[in-house]
């Protein structure tokens, strides 16, 4: 199993909530009340986005499509 590191981008928004996403990763985001929570969900959420793009990970290069 190939592991992959992505950067990832945390912010608060007003009502509190922490937002990340991922920018290398188009639509991959999550929002969560909780840091514990939120990279749960962003690690879950970058699973699903590399799965539904089809995209093919290279240990060499980021993306192939």
């Amino acid at each position: 199993m190939m592991t992959r590191q992505f950067n990832v981008v945390i912010e608060k928004d007003a009502d509190g909530f922490f937002v990340a996403s991922v920018p290398v990763l188009r639509g991959c985001h999550t929002q969560a009340k909780s840091l514990d929570d939120l990279m749960e969900r962003i690690r879950e959420a970058i699973e699903l986005c590399i799965e539904v793009s089809g995209y093919i990970l290279l240990p060499t290069q980021d993306f192939e499509r």
